[in-house]
C-alpha cells in the first residue's frame, strides 16, 4: 500500500467521523479502496521440483532454481549440464517434495516407496548370477580342440644380496672411523691451541720480569759510572 493511499484513507475516516460522510467523500474513499485492492502483491518465487540419483538413493527436492538444488545436494558440479539431474515428472514425487520445500527427500533405488527424509527401505541389488545366461555346453569337436593349458612361468629366485650388504656395511664402518678420527683431531687441536695460548701468556709475563731486571741493572751500572 502506498503512503499516499494510507494518508488519504486516514483523512477521509477523520472527516467521516467528525462531520458525517458526504457523497463526494464516499466516492473518493471507494476509489481509494479500489486502488488498494488492485495494488500488485509482493512476488514470490515459484518452487520447482528436481530429481537426481546419488549412490543407492533417488532424491527429489523443491527449490526455486537449479543453483539452489545444487547447494542442497552439496555439489559444485553442474549435474543438470551432465544429465545427472533434471526436473521431476512423477506426480507423487513432486507432491512429496512440495510438502517439504527446500528439504532433500530420498528413497532406495529400485523401490516404489514414497520419498521421505529418512528412508527405511534398502536398495534393490539385482542378482547378477541369475541375470547372466548359462554357457552353452561344448560339442564333441570343441571338446577335442580344447587347447592345452600353458605351463606356468618358472619363477627365478631373487639374486643374492649378501656381497652387496657386506660391502655397504664395510663402507659405513670406514666412514664412521673417519668421523671418529676427525673428532679426535679436533680435540687434540683444541688442546694444542690451549697449551700454545698458555705458553704465550707465560712467556709474556716472564719477559716483562726479565725486561724489568735488565732496566734496573742498567740503571745501577750507570750510577756506578759504567757506560753502555
Amino acid at each position: 500500500m502506498s503512503a499516499g493511499v494510507v494518508a488519504s484513507l486516514a483523512v477521509l475516516r477523520t472527516v467521516a467521523h467528525g462531520a458525517g460522510p458526504t457523497r463526494r467523500g464516499q466516492r473518493k474513499e471507494k476509489a481509494l479502496r479500489t486502488e488498494l485492492w488492485t495494488l500488485p502483491k509482493t512476488p514470490t518465487r515459484k518452487l520447482k521440483v528436481f530429481e537426481a540419483q546419488f549412490g543407492f538413493f533417488d532424491t527429489v527436492l523443491a527449490v526455486p532454481s537449479q543453483a539452489a538444488a545444487l547447494r542442497v545436494w552439496g555439489t559444485h558440479r553442474n549435474l543438470f549440464a551432465s544429465g545427472h539431474a533434471k526436473l521431476a515428472t512423477d506426480e507423487a514425487a513432486i507432491a512429496a517434495a512440495l510438502e517439504h520445500p527446500r528439504t532433500l527427500l530420498r528413497r532406495a533405488v529400485g523401490s516404489n516407496d514414497p520419498f521421505s527424509i529418512e528412508p527405511t527401505s534398502l536398495p534393490t541389488v539385482p542378482d547378477l548370477a541369475a541375470a547372466m545366461p548359462e554357457p552353452a555346453s561344448p560339442t564333441g569337436s570343441q571338446q577335442k580342440q580344447k587347447p592345452e593349458p600353458k605351463p606356468l612361468p618358472i619363477r627365478k629366485p631373487p639374486p643374492d644380496r649378501s656381497r652387496l650388504d657386506a660391502a655397504e656395511a664395510a663402507l659405513g664402518e670406514l666412514d664412521n672411523r673417519r668421523k671418529q678420527e676427525e673428532a679426535d683431531l679436533r680435540r687434540q687441536q683444541e688442546e694444542l691451541d690451549r697449551r700454545r695460548a698458555a705458553a704465550q701468556q707465560t712467556y709474556v709475563e716472564a719477559r716483562k720480569t726479565a725486561t724489568a731486571a735488565v732496566v734496573a741493572a742498567r740503571q745501577a751500572y750507570r750510577k756506578a759510572g759504567g757506560k753502555d
